[in-house]
């Protein structure tokens, strides 16, 4: 053994140990609820390099166990320091919904929506009442249209309705109002707060522009963010350049990284046909962009015998794979996702170019440590797994590169080989995707095959292209058109997807292992032992209520209503959520991906009346639920009649499900044929727990937008109001909540749905001021987020903004 190899082989044998503690240090941190203090986390740093130096002096099996414990140690007291650092620079409560006069530059390129225009803005300055206030440095602001707002050209005042044009790089003086950065909190759904947390956006707001406010003044254009402003540019000359705003999108995706561009039908054929990682650029298609740009450098640098000699043309491919896909993820944005695959992938590269070889589960973790010491945050990613795994599962199932003086593979067989990475990596990433999203493409691995090459090969280069050359973007919109074809084909097949209920963590764990068994180059009657892994994850029961008892899922979807009822055999959902923007609703964002994740086949859906913040997310969950039926009192002409089949809610319909009784209180035929306001013909729903032996039990009473004259009107009529839980009507508006009407119901507990720092000011402190007189327990939405109730416990409910409570996560006051 040579003085060289030693220090390597060391180095080898302690690498592991160290990356394995330091990413267990980091995750422990994540899980913490509350941070410590800065010196508490320092103490951890000390410790850990305490145990560095005493590891030196130990036997080979103790060290390791010492190395393990220093890197977690290490671990946790950097990302906790890093994590007070990002909390110091909150918005103090004190300056939310307040005047603000903020100086500063945008730093990113915007957003440009129906609804407006979104922005990250850099604050230099910020004055309440002409004196300087203490602000985040990075806030994420809105420039909604339909309010008075400044042109921001010229000297002259020019009021218009739809915001001003801007630039990455500008500077601008805005009054702005801000908010601290709260998104819903539903089970299983995103995190926006992790998200606003880890791109350092502290608050959020919008801009005011009405005419009693300063205007809204550009002071300067700046060159601070040349390449966001370049990303821009190019992203407004592709709308120029293509007619149909629908292909611009996607051309836009794939050149600069604008996913928010792309239509939403079209990303929902492409994650039903699993293509949506090749239509934007994320850590997964970064990967296998430097993958395929690897091998194609490699390809044409075997051509040069001259290059060959100067430099191995395995070593050249690693490097301008990487060098090429740094590029490509500088110039989509370099975002987090973007950030932490060049990081993994450099490592990879710079392991493989040492010229020894690395045994693959070294350059694995190794890759994962580093990406994890940038950004401790990135565990909590889907996209980190993804590529994670991704990769390894390539390094682990690759075969050996060609010897020095051995002739590298012909094309067949390099096509071959990308068909099976293809196989590896859609097979061995199916029990991933099912523990993150609850849904694996049926189809994926024949809509990958061609997806893969004609996408980066061709669709990427001739998008990239257009950026010197305008018309490739043209060739590039028709190559997106032909696969669009193809893709909707598969997407209509009936068994294009399937949905799974969650599973626990552990038989996600062992699905992977199974999946990563099955991908491996192993004899056939090795990979059959995968099977049992994958049972759990695929055949994992739903938790229901027992027969004669229900429950309430009430979900987080802001200012609106929407709570799903289960039964032991039946669900029904009572209404949809609001519709936030052209491109965005509650069904999308948060109740099509809870049902996938619940396991969920609604039987019947009911929305309340036809006000958007009830029916907004209907279209979609209706366009997902093909058997459920669907009731309301929207009427015949409202746009969702012509999606299904509609029939009208009225006072005195009643059936039982389970040994559940449902009724309708209201409205009446009277009612439904009246021209009352969509508030007044609210269905108003009342459930019942009948038990096994089918006596009178918990009752809940789901009341949409009825306001003091219906209720007062139910009170009159002898309607059983009793109940225990009462979803608060009209979002605690002043018009609702009667004294009448508390007296009547006398709930156990109420439940107000609305959203954070809501412009209606809902709930309306006199009607909280009702349920507080009487005793009765007032929850709502902000506090609480989603809210689980169960009939057999009808004093207790478990609110998912408390139950699984993060550092990052705002806690209104």
């Amino acid at each position: 053994m040579s003085d060289i190899d030693q220090p390597v082989r060391s180095l080898l044998r302690h690498l592991p140990a160290g990356c394995a503690g330091l990413i267990a240090g980091t995750a422990a941190q994540l899980l913490q609820d509350a941070l410590w203090t800065q010196p508490a986390y320092a103490a951890w740093m000390l410790a850990g390099l305490a145990l560095l130096l005493m590891a030196r002096h130990w036997p080979l099996r103790a060290s390791g166990v010492l190395l393990t414990l220093a890197f977690a140690a290490l671990g946790l007291g950097l990302a906790g320091w890093r994590a007070v650092g990002i909390d110091s620079q909150g918005l103090d409560p004190r300056l939310e919904g307040r005047d603000l006069l903020l100086t500063g530059t945008v730093v990113a390129m915007p957003t440009v929506s129906e609804a407006g225009t979104r922005f990250v803005f850099q604050v230099e300055r910020a004055q309440l009442d002409g004196r300087d206030v203490e602000l985040p440095s990075r806030v994420l602001l809105g420039w909604y249209r339909g309010s008075i707002g400044w042109s921001g050209q010229g000297d002259a005042p020019s009021l218009v309705r739809q915001p001003a044009p801007l630039a990455a790089g500008e500077r601008w003086q805005l009054v702005c109002r801000l908010k601290a950065g709260h998104g819903h909190r539903n089970p299983h759904g995103f995190d926006y707060e992790l998200w606003l947390w880890e791109h350092r956006i502290r608050a959020t707001g919008y801009v005011r522009a009405t005419p009693s406010d300063p205007a809204p003044r550009r002071l300067e254009t700046t060159w601070r963010h040349p390449v966001e402003g370049l990303r821009q540019q190019v992203r407004d000359r592709i709308f120029e350049q293509l007619a149909d705003p629908r292909w611009a999108g996607i051309v836009a995706a794939l050149a600069v990284g604008d996913q928010a561009s792309s239509e939403r039908a079209d990303w929902d054929v492409f994650r039903a046909t699993g293509v949506a990682h090749l239509m934007s650029i994320s850590g997964l298609h970064i990967t296998m962009f430097a993958w395929v740009a690897a091998g194609l450098v490699g390809w044409i640098w075997r051509r040069s015998a001259g290059l060959c000699q100067i430099w191995p043309a395995q070593q050249a491919g690693l490097a301008g794979g990487l060098l090429l896909a740094t590029a490509y993820a500088v110039f989509s944005g370099w975002g987090v996702p973007a950030q932490r695959t060049v990081f993994m992938l450099a490592l990879v590269g710079l392991l493989r170019l040492s010229a020894r070889d690395w045994p693959w589960p070294v350059v694995w973790l190794s890759a994962a440590a580093l990406v994890v010491l940038a950004d401790p945050w990135a565990l909590l990613q889907a996209g980190f797994w993804l590529s994670f795994f991704a990769v390894g599962l390539l390094l682990a199932s690759s075969e050996a590169p060609p010897a020095d003086g051995e002739r590298a593979p012909g094309v067949w067989t390099a096509i071959l080989r990308l068909i099976r990475e293809q196989w590896v990596v859609t097979l061995g990433l199916a029990p991933l995707t099912l523990l993150l999203f609850n849904q694996v493409s049926l189809v994926g691995l024949l809509a990958n095959l061609p997806a893969i090459p004609w996408v980066t090969l061709v669709v990427t280069p001739l998008s990239l292209l257009g950026v010197i050359w305008a018309p490739a973007w043209e060739l590039a919109s028709w190559a997106i058109q032909g696969l669009a074809l193809g893709l909707g084909l598969l997407a209509s097949l009936p068994a294009a997807t399937i949905s799974l209920p969650q599973a626990p963590l552990w038989a996600g764990i062992c699905a992977l292992a199974g999946g990563a068994l099955l991908a491996m180059r192993l004899p056939w009657f090795l990979r059959a032992a995968a099977i049992p892994l994958l049972v759990p994850l695929l055949l994992w029961p739903q938790n229901r209520p027992a027969a004669g008892q229900f429950e309430l899922l009430v979900a987080d979807v802001g200012q609106g209503n929407a709570v799903l009822v289960r039964t032991s055999g039946h669900t029904l959902l009572y209404d949809a959520g609001p519709r936030y923007s052209r491109e965005s609703d509650a069904g999308h964002r948060v109740l099509v991906p809870l049902l996938r994740a619940l396991g969920e086949r609604l039987d019947r859906v009911v929305v309340s009346h036809r006000d958007s913040d009830h029916a907004g997310g209907a279209a979609a969950v209706l366009g997902m639920q093909h058997d459920a039926d669907f009731v309301s009192s929207i009427g015949a002409d409202h746009v969702l009649a012509g999606l299904r089949a509609v029939r009208p809610c009225q006072a005195g319909q009643r059936w039982i499900w389970d040994g559940v009784a449902f009724e309708f209180l209201h409205p009446t035929l009277a009612d439904l044929a009246s021209r009352q306001s969509p508030n007044a013909l609210s269905c108003v729903l009342r459930i019942e727990a009948l038990g096994q032996g089918g006596e009178a039990g918990a009752v809940a009473l789901l009341t949409g937008d009825i306001e003091r004259a219906q209720e007062q009107r139910l009170v009159a009529a002898g309607a059983p109001l009793k109940a225990d839980f009462l979803l608060v009507p009209h979002h605690g508006s002043r018009t609702s909540s009667s004294a009448e009407w508390l007296d009547a119901v006398a709930p156990s507990l109420a439940f107000v749905q609305a959203g954070y720092r809501n412009r209606f000011g809902h709930p309306a402190p006199l009607v909280v001021a009702r349920y507080r007189e009487r005793g009765i327990p007032l929850l709502s939405t902000p506090h609480c987020g989603a809210l689980t109730w169960h009939s057999t416990s009808p004093a207790l409910v478990r609110c998912e903004r408390q139950a699984d409570r993060r550092y990052w996560q705002h806690q209104p006051g």
